[in-house]
């Protein structure tokens, strides 16, 4: 998959067939959409392409009101959604900040400007809520009639359901929050998953008996926390099992080395020897998140923190025990 930061770059292929949204955690809504879009695309001898934006809009309008409620939770990292799109096989997918530029382009603006001059667009599929230009003016209705006159195919599809219920990112989010791991799972097709390079902590973790390995999660407001069993995958041959904290680790010292940010920190409760004591540095790994056991706690102490990593390890080995076996 081809990725691009913005629309006017040489490479991008002057004709498409187009989806356009924030695509945070690709659910199987998501997944639905892309199929039909390759489809469509196949069938214009075109290259299916994945319109998003970085920040997500409410992100940016949070700033701009100094208003932080009104930012999502966010189910991914920008590094999940696109390895997310090259999977369900999209050819190109192009970023496009969104600052005040863009949230001031009316309706037809924005599609003169970034969906027919920057993209070539020649079919346009949306979801049946879809919005946009200034103050969320534009709509299906409006895009389809401009189609019509300019010369573009416009579809739309439905919410995508499962058991009757309508499969969305605020759902996802939703499930998250709440730590109904089985239940987000059913909504993304697999278990959530958090991926990105292992980086340098302060070390905390091998002093007590307990090395992890940390990922920064680049937002400050990630829709899960708190405390699961994991599997990780990039370590070795096979998944490892481990017990994870997402969070900002209420029990450590904030003018750490991590500076407050959300972290991603693993125990793997068997390490590779073949690893050494530094060897995931720099790795590109993806820890699923598939049971919370707690939500993130304060302890009064080192020696308490202690305790509680040994429970929590205790209790992701039960976790797993208690997993059917595969044959």
């Amino acid at each position: 998959m081809k990725i691009f930061r913005g629309f006017k770059h040489p490479d991008i292929t002057p004709a498409c067939a187009l989806t356009i949204g924030n695509f945070d955690g690709l659910h199987r809504g998501h997944q639905a959409m892309l199929s039909l879009l390759k489809g469509e695309a196949q069938q214009r001898g075109v290259p299916s392409c994945v319109l998003t934006f970085e920040p997500h809009p409410r992100d940016f309008f949070a700033g701009l009101t100094h208003n932080p409620n009104l930012a999502p939770a966010r189910v991914g990292t920008l590094r999940d959604k696109l390895c997310d799109l090259a999977a369900c096989g999209v050819d190109q997918t192009v970023v496009l900040p969104f600052d005040a530029r863009l949230a001031n382009l009316s309706p037809q603006a924005f599609i003169d400007t970034v969906l027919l001059q920057g993209l070539g667009a020649r079919y346009v599929l949306v979801g049946d809520d879809f919005r946009f230009g200034q103050r969320r003016a534009g709509d299906y209705s409006l895009l389809d009639a401009a189609g019509t006159q300019q010369g573009f195919d416009v579809a739309r599809m439905n919410s995508y359901e499962v058991h009757g219920l309508r499969v969305s990112s605020s759902a996802v989010r939703q499930a998250l929050s709440e730590g109904r791991m089985l239940d987000a799972a059913r909504k993304l097709g697999h278990p959530y998953r958090i991926s990105g390079h292992v980086v340098h902590g302060r070390k905390l973790g091998r002093t007590l008996g307990f090395k992890t390995i940390n990922q920064r999660f680049a937002h400050w407001k990630p829709a899960a926390s708190g405390i699961f069993a994991v599997l990780v995958y990039g370590l070795s041959a096979h998944p490892l099992r481990g017990v994870a904290n997402l969070g900002v680790r209420p029990s450590i010292d904030p003018h750490d080395v991590n500076g407050g940010r959300v972290l991603l920190e693993t125990h793997c409760l068997d390490w590779p020897s073949s690893l050494g004591a530094e060897g995931a540095y720099g790795k590109i790994v993806r820890v699923e998140l598939l049971h919370k056991l707690h939500d993130e706690l304060k302890y009064d102490g080192l020696a308490a923190l202690t305790t509680g990593i040994q429970k929590d390890c205790h209790d992701a080995r039960a976790y797993f025990e208690a997993q059917p076996k595969l044959s």
